[in-house]
């Protein structure tokens, strides 16, 4: 009851300048309209009003209530015959406070409620990701890890028995399976990292030249192909993000259209800006993406529940990892299929707004 009390009578910064400044409008409008009409029955109406307002965008009960007590005492002392005296047995006077205490306790109880109910979605929404985030993990690092584990006892028990090229083969197999396993990794480290700390994506403007040529770089040095073409607006464009996680998402778009995109010959990589947004995009013009996957394909299970063999190191929680980082800048991601045949992944990046925002996101690869 007190910790509840405690929270109800919670100090801001934010909601003290919110408060004042709407009864310095709501004070201003009262004045400004006596100057236009004698009566004095639209006072009380506004600030009313303002009251609801206070009760609406604050935290707690304390903002309300001191709106109802300052507001009440403005109109007695300056909207109220005799003006800017205090006179306390004028008809009715009683009933303004009551209504304008019950007005604020109302609203700021409802909003309480709705703020709490959200931070219960949120919390729910993270244990379900957790749990899936665990699911799709454990299927995910079981091929590679059996993988390492088969090459390296191949390795141990019959090293002298091996010609050389069988050896590097194994070497290699071992090598990029270490690889992928770094990925599953970073990815993980990210999604946590976005999960454990709402505050934590702190976006900068940074050059989206660079960002894709950097994606495009690291790229380069595990596939030769489809080769990638950049399309870049003809002006710097900076764009206000995290740049090593914007890096990461569009680095696990590329490797998901080089290793899931069958057929594909090119993969063109673009960003420009629409709408007061920077709008990535990384088409391909390969298979595509299965109808029965497009409806559930950020889901966890979407991966999972596909044939896993057909390509051992699938990316796993790749696309979760994405829309997530995504989500967590404020932006959107989509997937569809492009009419000329292959598959389209957008996503877009405010370039203006707020520096932090967080959003859970879901997962799965084609």
């Amino acid at each position: 009851m007190r910790a509840k009390l405690q929270e109800a009578m919670v100090f801001s910064l934010r909601d003290t300048i919110v408060s004042v400044l709407i009864l310095l409008v709501a004070t201003g409008t009262c004045m400004l309209l006596r100057e236009l009409d004698d009566g004095d029955i639209f006072v009380s109406m506004i600030f009313l009003f303002g009251v609801a307002l206070i009760s609406r965008l604050t935290d707690g009960f304390f903002y309300g209530i001191a709106a109802s007590v300052i507001s009440v005492g403005l109109i007695n002392f300056a909207f109220t015959y005799p003006y800017y005296e205090f006179c306390l047995n004028i008809s009715g006077y009683p009933l303004a406070f009551v209504t304008m205490l019950a007005v604020s306790l109302l609203i700021s109880g409802m909003t309480s409620q709705i703020k709490q109910q959200e931070k219960r979605y949120y919390s729910a929404r993270v244990e379900q990701m957790r749990a899936n985030l665990l699911r799709a993990v454990s299927h995910d690092l079981r091929t590679p890890l059996t993988s390492i584990s088969g090459a390296a006892s191949i390795l141990k028990n019959h090293l002298d028995d091996m010609d050389r090229e069988s050896q590097k083969s194994l070497l290699g197999e071992i090598s990029d399976d270490a690889d992928w396993l770094i990925r599953m990794v970073e990815n993980l480290l990210s999604i946590t990292r976005i999960n454990a700390d709402r505050a934590s994506v702190i976006k900068r403007p940074e050059a989206a030249e660079e960002i894709l040529s950097e994606a495009v770089r690291k790229y380069r040095k595990r596939f030769e192909n489809p080769k990638v073409e950049i399309c870049l607006p003809s002006e710097l464009l900076l764009v206000p993000m995290d740049p090593i996680l914007i890096e990461q998402v569009v680095t696990n778009l590329l490797e998901n259209a080089a290793l899931h995109a069958q057929g594909a010959t090119r993969i063109r990589l673009s960003v420009r800006e629409l709408g007061g947004e920077a709008v990535f995009e990384v088409e391909d013009n390969g298979c595509g993406i299965a109808q029965t996957l497009l409806p559930v394909l950020f889901e966890p299970k979407a991966a999972s529940d596909n044939d896993a063999s057909r390509n051992s190191r699938n990316m796993g929680i790749g696309l979760s990892v994405c829309r997530t980082i995504i989500l967590a800048h404020g932006g959107r991601m989509t997937a569809e299929n492009r009419l000329g045949g292959g598959a389209r992944f957008r996503f877009t990046l405010p370039l203006e707004g707020e520096e932090n925002h967080d959003q859970t996101g879901n997962h799965s690869d084609r």
